[in-house]
Parts: structure tokens; sequence; C-alpha cells
């Protein structure tokens, strides 16, 4: 796997590299920090949580899941079914619905 930024190789470390404090797995660009280019890993995996991502779409990320976590988070309805109804106003599969890799 490349780095969809810099091209360079994509290995896999320990985060506290990126955070100062452990939280597992992450895939990073092996050129960090100069390309910031990285995505955590499932807890206990080395499954990414979605693709690598640079600051710009890690902030947009983030105002993704501050738009549509509240309407599973509410409780109004169940996350899978939140991730049901985004799947469908997408046109895509829900396996392939993830805020993680529609960026």
């Amino acid at each position: 796997m490349n780095c969809p930024y810099c091209g360079g190789s994509v290995k896999l470390i320990d985060s506290q590299i990126i955070y100062g404090k452990s939280y597992g797995l992450a895939w990073v660009c092996e050129n960090y920090p100069k390309c910031d280019a990285y995505v955590g890993c499932h807890p206990g995996t080395d499954k990414p949580l979605g693709r690598l991502a640079d600051k710009e779409l890690r902030a947009w990320k983030g105002a993704a899941h501050a738009a549509f976590d509240p309407m599973w988070k509410s409780r109004k309805m169940k996350r899978w079914q939140a991730y049901k109804w985004l799947s469908e106003r997408l046109n895509i599969p829900v396996e392939e619905t993830h805020i993680g890799m529609l960026m």
C-alpha cells in the first residue's frame, strides 16, 4: 500500500508515535511527520479504521461525524439503521458506508 498524498510506503506503528500515548496500532506514511497521513486501527487489530488521511481530511471526517453521529447517539435509531439510511441516500452498499472510507 502506498500513501495517496506522497506515494511513500505505508507502515504499521504503535500510535504512541503520533499521539504521545498508545491507543493501539496505526498505519502511517513512511514520510511522517513531513507527510501527515495516518489512520488508526480497530482495537486489538491491524485493520484500519478508514483510509489514510492528512490533516485536512481528518478535519472533514470529524465534521462529518459531528453531523451524522447524533442520529444514532440520540438513541432515536440504532447505529446500523443510521448507516443504512446514509447508504440509501448515497446510493452505495451499506457495507461500504463508513465515514472513514467515504472521503
